[in-house]
């Protein structure tokens, strides 16, 4: 009798170790899969707010600017639209892709817009403005860094997503591979500054 029971008690405890050894490494990669699809969430709050400094800006030059540029009207009125779409966007997954366009379209805008302030120089020299678009370029190093910081997060996320066998893993949980921020053709070809100056 106690043989029987002495067996069983191995049994029961070979199971729970076999159990433990099987389970275990799921678990990790469980933990792991969410770590990384955290920290793309806490990448994209790092952009947002940043964004969000460029939103909070881009009235105060387009202030300015109107001021002078009588012929930009169509330029800071394409701006304004964009910054409305932007910053009415919710960040999530459903939105990242658009999100990025819009952030695209209004940094070759705004760029457009700054190349077209060396056709006036009474706004050129104003100290207000010279001001306002050295903090602009500040916020866009630190969008910039932030990008850098989400693409990294995303990177590490889609290959947790794409290899075996944290992918199937993933699938079950219905974590999927992030779309990286990359540059529009706009931004990876250099801006002309004479196409602006003979509008």
């Amino acid at each position: 009798m106690e043989i029987i029971m002495s067996s069983g008690i191995y049994k029961l405890v070979f199971l729970f170790v076999i159990l433990l050894v099987v389970l275990l490494p799921i678990y990790g990669i469980y933990v792991q899969l969410i770590k990384k699809k955290n920290k793309v969430k806490e990448a994209m709050g790092s952009i947002d707010v940043q964004l969000k400094k460029r939103y909070d800006l881009i009235p105060n030059i387009l202030t300015l600017a109107a001021q002078f540029m009588e012929h930009e009207r169509g330029l800071i009125e394409d701006i304004t639209n964009l910054r409305t779409q932007a910053s009415g966007l919710k960040s999530d997954s459903n939105t990242i892709s658009e999100k990025m366009n819009l952030d695209n379209s209004i940094s070759s805008k705004m760029g457009q817009l700054f190349v077209n302030v060396e056709n006036y120089p009474q706004l050129k020299s104003d100290q207000t403005m010279v001001q306002a678009m050295q903090t602009y370029n500040e916020v866009e190093e630190h969008i910039a860094a932030a990008r850098r910081f989400y693409n990294s997060a995303v990177n590490e996320l889609n290959n947790a997503v794409e290899i075996f066998p944290s992918s199937i893993i993933a699938s079950a949980l219905g974590i999927s591979s992030c779309p990286f921020f990359v540059a529009n053709e706009q931004e990876r070809t250099s801006i002309n500054a004479s196409d602006y100056f003979n509008k």
